[in-house]
């Protein structure tokens, strides 16, 4: 294929800003994939444990001989630690925010890296919660801007889900879904904006329908997650996974879609409000719906 017909022919670099579990993982599957990549925070101590953890991690893979030694060190040669945003960002070719999910911080950030990054970046978030038209007019370059959403684990789950806003160019969504091809994802390239997503939204349907067999009586929830796994084949529940994602995710997920639909269908169930304002978080947390040493 020739660098005319190559969506990827000007990506080389990538920075994923915010060194969380999200981040350190988009970024070491960005440098698995054999692109320059750098993993920027705004303290030495949250990289240094990004770092620690992607070690920790890709050891645990070599030994149970799921990569080689081989993949895994040129991919950390590839991968710089560091919280110099700005210099990072001043020769990268693509962005993947993945930062604290509070809209007045990832406009400010996307506002700063439009006037720092190559006019040729894109700037993508990873959020699923703030679709990019909210960030988008923050830039000068709304037609590079689009949502390219992980899941939890990223080194692991195979989905991206890339999301354009109004503006977003076809050459932004195709180079979008050519970069998740090349990290060894199934992107799911949506039409438009909609709270959610796909994934989310197909999930959101059957957590909800959960929670309400709950509340009404219908069962314990222990049996709504034997049911999931045994007749429907799901690998967990939808109880268990909202302890693993975080109930304060499933909250505030829905919190977020509220404030952007206004619909009230839109807030967090009873059952989930209660677990929340109790701080029964999941497995974070040590207790969520079930109770974890």
């Amino acid at each position: 294929m020739s660098d005319s017909n190559n969506p990827l022919a000007n990506i080389k670099h990538v920075t994923v800003i915010g060194a969380g579990a999200m981040g350190s993982q988009i970024a070491m599957v960005s440098a698995l994939a054999g692109y320059t990549t750098a993993l920027v925070d705004i303290a030495e101590e949250y990289v240094d444990r990004a770092k620690s953890q992607l070690e920790s991690r890709m050891n645990r893979d070599v030994e149970k001989g799921r990569r080689s030694q081989e993949d895994v060190s040129a991919a950390f040669d590839r991968l710089t630690f560091t919280t110099d945003r700005d210099g990072r960002a001043a020769q990268t070719d693509f962005v993947i925010e993945a930062a604290v999910e509070d809209l007045g911080i990832k406009r400010e950030l996307f506002s700063e890296l439009d006037q720092i990054c190559p006019p040729h970046a894109i700037l993508a978030t990873n959020s699923s919660n703030i679709v990019s038209s909210r960030v988008a007019d923050a830039t000068e370059r709304p037609d590079k801007v689009c949502n390219f959403h992980f899941f939890n684990p990223a080194l692991v789950m195979e989905c991206v889900e890339v999301v354009p806003n109004e503006q977003t160019s076809e050459e932004t969504v195709e180079t979008a879904v050519a970069l998740a091809k090349s990290f060894g994802k199934k992107p799911v390239k949506l039409k438009q904006e909609t709270p959610g997503f796909v994934a989310n939204r197909l999930l959101g349907a059957l957590r909800t329908e959960a929670l309400k067999l709950y509340e009404e009586g219908i069962a314990d929830f222990e049996d709504i997650d034997v049911a999931a796994k045994t007749a429907l084949r799901h690998p967990m529940g939808p109880f268990e996974l909202m302890d693993l994602v975080g109930v304060d995710v499933v909250y505030l997920i829905r919190m977020a879609e509220y404030e952007q639909t206004g619909n009230p269908e839109s807030l967090p169930r009873p059952a989930i409000k209660e677990l929340y304002e109790a701080g029964r978080f999941g497995r974070k947390s040590g207790q969520g719906w079930y109770s974890y040493d």
